[in-house]
C-alpha cells in the first residue's frame, strides 16, 4: 500500500473556521478521551473510512480533514470524494490512517461537520437542478448557523449554488423596516447615497408594483420582489426589464422546492432560498474503522 504525504496545516479555511474547530474540540474531548485511552492501545494502528450511506453530496472535507489534523497532525489524511461530489450509498468520501486513538478521538466531530454542510450542498444541488434551464441562479441568505457561516456558504457554492452578502457589512439591503424607518424607499436609498463611501452595492425590497417602480426611479442596484405571486412577479420583471440601465432581479420569500421554478421562470436573475442552510437535514455518512495493514 502506498503511504500518502503528512496532512498538511490547512491553507485555506478561515480563522474562524480554526477557532470553531478547537473550541469544538475542547466542548467534546474536554480533559481526554478516556473511552478510547482506556480501551485501545497507544500503539494500535488503523483505517478509518468515512462512507456515505445516503445519496447526496459531499461538503466540508477540508474541515473535517482538520479535525484530524488539530487531533493528531501525524495522522494521513485522503480525500476521496471532493467538495460537490455526487455520492450513493457505500462511495468512499475520506481516509485517514494512523493511530487509531486519535482516529477515534476526532471521529464524531470530522462527521459533525461534514454531514451538516453535505447537507446543505445537498439541498442546494436539488434547488439548482429544479431551476435549470431557466437563467435564474440559486443563492443563499444570512440564515445560517451561528459561527458556521463561512462553512455553510462554501457548502452552497459545492452544492452549485451562490452566495448572496455574507454579512451587514458587505452590501446594503434596505428591507420593510428599514423603509419604515427611514420614510420611505426614496428617502433610504439617497441617505445610503450620501453616506457610502465604501461603494456598496445597494439592493431594496418590494412588495408591489409601486414600491418597485420606487426603487427603480432611486437607482437601485438590486430588486428584490419578496413574498410575490408568480404572476405578480413576472410584471415586475417586465418593469424592471424596461429600465436603463437595468438592476438585478430577485425573489425571495417562501420559496420552496416545488414552487422554485415557477418563480425563476419569471425571469428574475436569482431566487434567494433561506432553506439551503436553515432547514438542510444533515447527510448520513460514517466512519468504520479497521486494522491498518
Amino acid at each position: 500500500m502506498t503511504t500518502p504525504p503528512m496532512t498538511p496545516p490547512s491553507m485555506t479555511l478561515p480563522s474562524s473556521a480554526l477557532a470553531l474547530i478547537d473550541a469544538a474540540l475542547a466542548e467534546d474531548v474536554g480533559p481526554g478521551d478516556f473511552t478510547t485511552l482506556w480501551t485501545v492501545p497507544a500503539e494500535r494502528q488503523a483505517e478509518g473510512r468515512i462512507v456515505a450511506k445516503a445519496s447526496g453530496v459531499v461538503a466540508g472535507s477540508e474541515i473535517a480533514v482538520e479535525v484530524f489534523r488539530r487531533v493528531d497532525p501525524s495522522l494521513r489524511v485522503v480525500v476521496d470524494a471532493a467538495d460537490g461530489t455526487a455520492v450513493e450509498p457505500g462511495d468512499l468520501a475520506m481516509t485517514i490512517r494512523g493511530s487509531a486513538r486519535s482516529i477515534l478521538t476526532g471521529e464524531r466531530l470530522a462527521l459533525n461537520f461534514m454531514q451538516r454542510l453535505s447537507g446543505v450542498a445537498t439541498v442546494t444541488r436539488r434547488y439548482v437542478r429544479a431551476v435549470e434551464g431557466t437563467g435564474a441562479r440559486v443563492i443563499d441568505t444570512r440564515k445560517t448557523t451561528p459561527g458556521m457561516r463561512a462553512l455553510e456558504k462554501a457548502a452552497v457554492v459545492a452544492g452549485g449554488g451562490a452566495n448572496h452578502r455574507f454579512g451587514l457589512h458587505d452590501m446594503v439591503m434596505i428591507k420593510d423596516n428599514h423603509i419604515a424607518a427611514a420614510g420611505g424607499i426614496t428617502a433610504a436609498v439617497e441617505a445610503v447615497r450620501r453616506r457610502n463611501d465604501r461603494a456598496l452595492r445597494v439592493e431594496v425590497e418590494t412588495t408591489n408594483l409601486d414600491e418597485v417602480r420606487e426603487a427603480l426611479a432611486a437607482g437601485a442596484d438590486r430588486i428584490m420582489f419578496d413574498n410575490m405571486s408568480v404572476e405578480l412577479m413576472r410584471q415586475a420583471v417586465a418593469l424592471v426589464r424596461a429600465a436603463d440601465p437595468r438592476p438585478e432581479t430577485e425573489a425571495s420569500g417562501g420559496i420552496t422546492l416545488d414552487t422554485i421554478r415557477g418563480y425563476a421562470e419569471t425571469g428574475v436573475d436569482f431566487v434567494s432560498v433561506g432553506a439551503l442552510t436553515h432547514s438542510a437535514p444533515s447527510l448520513d455518512l460514517s466512519l468504520q474503522l479497521s486494522a491498518a495493514e
